[in-house]
């Protein structure tokens, strides 16, 4: 696993340079891969070349603490942004919309800042799905998912986790369970139905005994193929 850590430090490394930038940025949740990617980048690119921003938008206040822990540990920039009175505008004006909708909302408010300070950097935007979320599409579509770069979008989660372990991240964010941070006990796991063990079971062999959990892991692949694919263009 070593090996494969320099090699995508080296990636995010060569990633920055060919596109004429002068590191990366990206959002810190308080979470396992988002304090992964941190360092990562951190120990890639320098203290000069990384930036996170934290962005509590009515969040649980454990996970802004959480991202800083890891910031601060491992001398990554910050920045924190509270966006809860931009979104309360935009909720006003446009009126209610379901949960679901609000949430994305979020996640693309966060996506809007990244850019803004990104550009005005020369900065590239660095995204932190794994694997196991950008298979069943657990992430938003112009929101986490608008990205310049996704380093960790090969990585099972408990491949995450083990890097976690090896770059010396804190237990309480390897071991903090992982969520959206919607609110307060919210999890990934309950929202999908099924464990990530179970997913990444899945997703290295192939197989599952619980069909339930099979055929809601597939349905949800389904349902977000359009998230992973390029824009349609029409051609004549």
């Amino acid at each position: 696993m070593q090996k494969i850590i320099n090699d995508c430090k080296e990636w995010i490394k060569n990633q920055v340079e060919s596109a004429g930038a002068s590191g990366v940025i990206l959002g810190l949740s308080g979470g396992i891969d988002s304090a992964v990617v941190s360092v990562l980048a951190r120990q890639a690119l320098g203290h000069n070349g990384t930036f996170g921003i934290i962005m509590p938008c009515h969040s649980i206040k454990k996970d802004e603490e959480d991202a800083k822990l890891t910031a601060e540990k491992f001398d990554v920039p910050y920045k924190i942004i509270d966006l809860s009175e931009i979104f309360d505008g935009i909720l006003k004006l446009i009126g209610d919309v379901p949960i679901l909708a609000q949430s994305n909302l979020k996640a693309r408010l966060r996506m809007s800042v990244l850019y803004s300070v990104a550009q005005a950097k020369n900065f590239l935007v660095c995204g932190t799905s794994n694997r196991s979320e950008f298979y069943t599409g657990y992430f938003t579509k112009y929101g986490d998912a608008g990205v310049d770069l996704m380093p960790l979008a090969n990585f099972l989660k408990r491949e995450v986790r083990e890097v976690a372990k090896i770059l010396g991240l804190p237990d309480e964010i390897i071991n903090k369970a992982p969520s959206a941070g919607l609110y307060e006990g919210q999890t990934d796991e309950s929202d999908m139905g099924f464990t990530y063990e179970i997913l990444d079971e899945y997703l290295t062999s192939g197989k599952i005994n619980n069909s339930q959990a099979r055929d809601r892991i597939e349905a949800m692949h389904a349902k977000s193929e359009h998230k992973r694919k390029q824009i349609p263009i029409f051609k004549f």
